[in-house]
């Protein structure tokens, strides 16, 4: 295919680094919070960060649709569509913690060809174009070449109602400790999966994700080489809230530890 437009690709880079400008200038300085749902927060930085995004976007692209997590989806039916999550990794900077980041996402006729993702804290720009590659700071990137489970370091999140699916989240989760070297949980779903394809981790499984967690770090897996699907194995839609992405040598394997957790859940032995 060819090469998508250069402006996307410059535009989603201007829009995240301009993100996390915002996102560090506020971390640490009494942000306001509030909640969505029980453990589901939302600060006047993802507000800050989204109309801000939105204002240069919708000046740029008048035509173009625009779906981002706190104020939801724009017109229907542009062929064009940027989907946006303004500060992946709410909690963590609600606590703190220093690992979020902003991720953006364009669809053109439902196929993503251009995200970035960037982390201010380590100042690491993740970006990808469809068919053309992934890179850290412009060096391409690729996947690990982990090829056996116990050699792997796998990556997850916890769903926002884990309090009601405890023994089915935790189940699946001590399956996979299991059967890797170590997981991780980082707490933000896009670093997750921009570190599989810059071959930091080996494999990201997570159910009850968003199109905005998950649309440029699928990119960036899949132009670093590795392989994207449901976890149920079923080809990847971001709409249908569960992935599992893996450097590729890997996939199989994971997908075989979700299907048995699967299988022994049915049967009452899980």
């Amino acid at each position: 295919m060819t090469a998508p437009d250069p402006r996307f690709l410059a535009t989603a880079i201007e829009v995240v680094t301009a993100a996390g400008a915002v996102q560090r200038a506020r971390f640490g300085h009494g942000v306001r919070v509030e909640k969505k749902g029980t453990i589901d927060l939302v600060t006047e930085v993802d507000v800050e960060v989204e109309r801000m995004a939105r204002a240069l976007l919708g000046a740029r692209f008048p035509g173009h649709d625009i779906l981002a997590e706190e104020l939801g989806g724009g017109r229907a039916g542009a062929s064009h569509r940027w989907v946006f999550d303004p500060l992946d990794g709410t909690t963590n900077f609600a606590h703190g913690v220093p690992i979020f980041c902003a991720s953006l996402a364009l669809e053109i006729d439902g196929e993503a060809v251009v995200g970035a993702v960037f982390d201010p804290n380590r100042q690491e720009l993740f970006t990808a174009e469809r068919g053309v590659g992934a890179w850290l700071n412009g060096a391409p990137i690729r996947v690990s070449e982990t090829h056996a489970l116990i050699d792997a370091l796998l990556v997850t999140g916890f769903p926002y109602d884990v309090h009601e699916r405890l023994e089915a989240v935790m189940g699946l989760f001590a399956a996979y400790v299991g059967r890797a070297r170590a997981i991780r949980r980082l707490g933000s779903a896009a670093i997750d999966l921009c570190w599989v394809a810059a071959g930091r981790m080996d494999g990201f499984w997570e159910e009850n994700l968003q199109p905005w967690d998950t649309r440029a770090g699928a990119l960036l897996v899949q132009e670093a080489g590795g392989r994207v699907t449901g976890l149920d194995g079923a080809p990847w839609d971001p709409y249908a809230r569960h992935l599992l992405a893996s450097n590729g040598p890997l996939h199989d394997a994971m997908l075989a530890v979700a299907a048995e957790f699967r299988e022994r859940r049915r049967n009452g032995t899980a």
